[in-house]
């Protein structure tokens, strides 16, 4: 019988825990919330034991396990297993998050970046599989990309690589990324982009339908909003969407030039704009790109779904 996956994908809201297959399907999983307000180790004490009641409640032993992945957005340094930064959790400065986990399991624990992981879960079980090269975007409150070559996750020499989301599209931007500098394409294109962007069109004249609330905080404009602006035709929340898709569609123009990869696979919230958002994705690349496409390169979106963070998790194990 074929061990089963432990994953783990951390987020700034959610922390998913799960069992997978190898087939990339979820035997049993627990959410949880209550990471969010816990320090370092008291959030490694927390998943540690769901970890083992996932275990009790399914009727395993560690060794009925191959190991244990984490997904966690930042910058990781992934051959020390250490969390150098990152922005959806308070502290976890230079915090070796796989070490303090390993000593609480026997089985291995790989911790890497969460555009990492959804990336290799896409290569081993979703719109990746049969490729032997892809790159994965993902689209969310941030943005970030995994990049598989040969077979093999590319993480670069600190293990950082596929930073997307803090490329640089528009040098005179008015805009500045979270990371300080201005006009990377996560300051034009991500989440939370999004009140910033809604108020700029607004200052500018723009009048939208969406007649959101006089108290309304709009520091919680979301990417759902905007969809149901999208679909009553919206004409703020229509321009706020397409020209995210161009940028996106620009970013990864600058992927085929730089990697010539056969696949892009998109992931993350904002690819539930749907067919308005990646017909002019691949339009914007289509255009900018025009006959120096020799060969064919596929943009589709992720089929993994929602789980595609705590799949792509478990699927480090077996990288």
């Amino acid at each position: 019988m074929h061990k089963l996956l432990c994953g783990v994908d951390i987020g700034g809201t959610k922390c998913a825990t799960a069992l997978v297959d190898t087939n990339g399907k979820i035997v049993d999983k627990i959410n949880t919330c209550a990471h969010v307000d816990l320090n370092e180790d008291g959030l490694v004490k927390l998943v540690a034991g769901q970890i083992k009641e996932l275990f009790s409640r399914n009727n395993l032993q560690e060794s009925d396990v191959e190991g244990i992945g984490i997904g966690c957005a930042g910058h990781i340094r992934f051959k020390d297993g250490v969390i150098i930064t990152t922005s959806n959790l308070k502290g976890f400065k230079n915090y070796p998050l796989r070490d303090k986990m390993q000593a609480y399991f026997k089985i291995p624990v790989i911790l890497d970046n969460d555009a990492n992981a959804q990336a290799f879960g896409a290569f081993k079980f979703g719109a990746g599989k049969g490729y032997t090269d892809m790159v994965f975007l993902t689209i969310s409150t941030g943005i970030g990309a995994g990049i598989i070559i040969n077979n093999k996750l590319y993480r670069g020499v600190t293990g950082t690589a596929g930073e997307f989301g803090h490329t640089i599209i528009e040098p005179n931007s008015d805009l500045t990324c979270s990371c300080g500098n201005k006009g990377c394409i996560m300051a034009h294109a991500c989440g939370m982009a999004l009140p910033y962007l809604y108020k700029k069109k607004i200052n500018e004249g723009k009048v939208s339908k969406l007649n959101l609330p006089s108290n309304f905080n709009i520091s919680k404009l979301s990417g759902q909003i905007l969809k149901k602006g999208l679909d009553m035709d919206d004409p703020v929340s229509k321009e706020i969407i397409s020209d995210s898709a161009y940028y996106v569609g620009l970013g990864i123009y600058n992927i085929f030039q730089t990697l010539n990869p056969p696949l892009v696979v998109l992931g993350g919230g904002l690819t539930n704009w749907g067919d308005f958002y990646l017909d002019k994705i691949k339009a914007t690349f289509r255009e900018l790109a025009r006959d120096m496409i020799f060969d064919p390169m596929d943009i589709v979106i992720s089929n993994i779904g929602a789980d595609a963070g705590v799949i792509g998790a478990a699927a480090l194990t077996i990288e």
